[in-house]
């Protein structure tokens, strides 16, 4: 059995999750603090959630294809991004940012805003603000969404097959490989697949809803 799509999606996914969770977490925090255009930027953040994944996938050839600004600079070095591991992560990430935002701006805002009143009036910046009370008091639930943002990536098929292809060896993903071996009419190898996706994903839910088992737990000890 070839292992390289498992090899390939973990390596995927968890650098898409590293990315999205510094943007997704740093980009929540600036929309909490926003007053203007607070609902035009969350929109657009929240975009590739709702729309179907070939259609991201869509915009993200067009933007990284060879008539792109990106594409015709990167052709100058006799690069592509288009059809390679690096697409496949930019899928990835762009997909599964969406969960990891939602998740941490829901957080931020649940915070008792008395906490943070307190803290302005001793004195301390709002980047202390941020790393001392707004990120320890919300951890639980930015490990619960940066756990679902993996899982989201390592499931990620639309986006992928659209802007990185199906190489094998080189961009053919675990969901991906389900897909062909479906095609080739090979459904032992996508059971294969199927069920290691599957203990994936149920582990990572499980371990999500530890954290939000914890969460509810030191919320219930704050009300006391």
């Amino acid at each position: 059995m070839d292992y390289s799509p498992l090899l390939i999606s973990l390596k995927t996914s968890i650098i898409a999750t590293f990315i999205t969770f510094l943007i997704g977490v740093y980009v929540a925090y600036l929309v909490t603090k926003l007053n203007r255009f607070k609902g035009l930027i969350d929109g657009i953040l929240t975009l590739p959630l709702v729309l179907p994944p070939t259609v991201v996938g869509f915009f993200l050839l067009i933007s990284l294809g060879k008539n792109s600004i990106v594409g015709k600079y990167l052709a100058l070095y006799d690069k592509s991004v288009v059809f390679s591991v690096t697409a496949a992560i930019i899928a990835s990430t762009v997909v599964s940012l969406p969960l990891m935002y939602r998740t941490t701006r829901g957080a931020f805002e649940q915070l008792d805003r008395d906490i943070i009143h307190v803290a302005k009036t001793l004195g301390l910046s709002e980047h202390k603000i941020f790393l001392k009370i707004m990120l320890p008091n919300s951890f639980p639930s930015i490990m619960a969404g940066t756990i679902l943002a993996f899982a989201r990536a390592l499931g990620e098929f639309g986006a992928t097959i659209m802007v990185a292809g199906n190489i094998p060896g080189k961009t053919q993903t675990m969901s991906v490989a389900v897909y062909t071996a479906v095609q080739a009419g090979n459904r032992p190898l996508a059971y294969q697949w199927v069920f290691v996706m599957a203990i994936i994903s149920f582990v990572s839910m499980i371990i999500m809803n530890k954290f939000d088992k914890n969460q509810f737990s030191r919320a219930g000890k704050a009300v006391n």
